[in-house]
């Protein structure tokens, strides 16, 4: 073996072994993890929620901290915020797309936090993934036992970006937050601007509302 060889192979060694361990995260990207991804943060968000009851009744604003620990770390708020601005993301500066973005992450804690409060009680099901094994774009689907109603449908959106499965959508009996947003968020540009509506999002944020 030449000495050029000799030096080279320990770091040809090591890049070996990050490539099987490159090969080996892609291969568990599959639309079961990203079921799993949803059962075990919905249900360690469930148990915090019934854990912490009495703190949060007594401080409402403690669940959205909870929120941001526990479940917005797997959410693509970027996508989310694109899609919720369409054409207008496009035609919007950096400055008003980071805005937006931040305020928009706000609003979203707020909803679903009151969300997730309500359904803190019920038992959580989650029906079979409807996925091809290669597929990149799945939705989970879960069902929320109420008591003395009809299961409530929520379903959870999920892309692969850089290896994880996030987040882009969740349809809450069949109400997607983005479609919702969407629309609202269209007529307020239509009646004032991007930056008239960056406003109003954080007047309302401000307030809690």
């Amino acid at each position: 073996m030449s000495a050029n060889r000799s030096r080279f192979t320990p770091w040809l060694a090591l890049l070996a072994g990050a490539l099987a361990l490159l090969a080996t995260t892609v291969r568990a990207a599959t639309p079961q993890e990203a079921q799993q991804l949803v059962r075990s943060t919905s249900e360690q968000m469930l148990t915090t929620l019934r854990a912490e009851k009495e703190t949060i009744q007594d401080k409402p604003e403690r669940i959205y901290g909870l929120v941001e620990k526990i479940v917005l770390p797997h959410f693509d708020f970027k996508r989310m915020a694109q899609w919720v601005l369409g054409k207008h993301w496009r035609r919007a500066d950096e400055r008003q797309r980071e805005r937006f973005t931040n305020e928009f992450r706000t609003l979203l804690v707020r909803t679903y936090a009151t969300a997730l409060n309500e359904y803190a009680d019920t038992t959580i099901s989650y029906l079979p993934l409807r996925a091809a094994g290669e597929a990149d774009d799945v939705t989970v689907r879960t069902e929320a036992e109420v008591a003395g109603g009809l299961p409530v449908p929520v379903d959870y959106k999920l892309h692969l970006e850089g290896g994880e499965w996030k987040v882009y959508d969740v349809a809450i009996d069949g109400l997607s937050l983005v479609t919702n947003y969407r629309s609202s968020f269209a007529s307020e540009i239509r009646e004032s601007s991007v930056d008239g509506l960056i406003t109003k999002l954080s007047e309302r944020n401000r307030q809690g509302n």
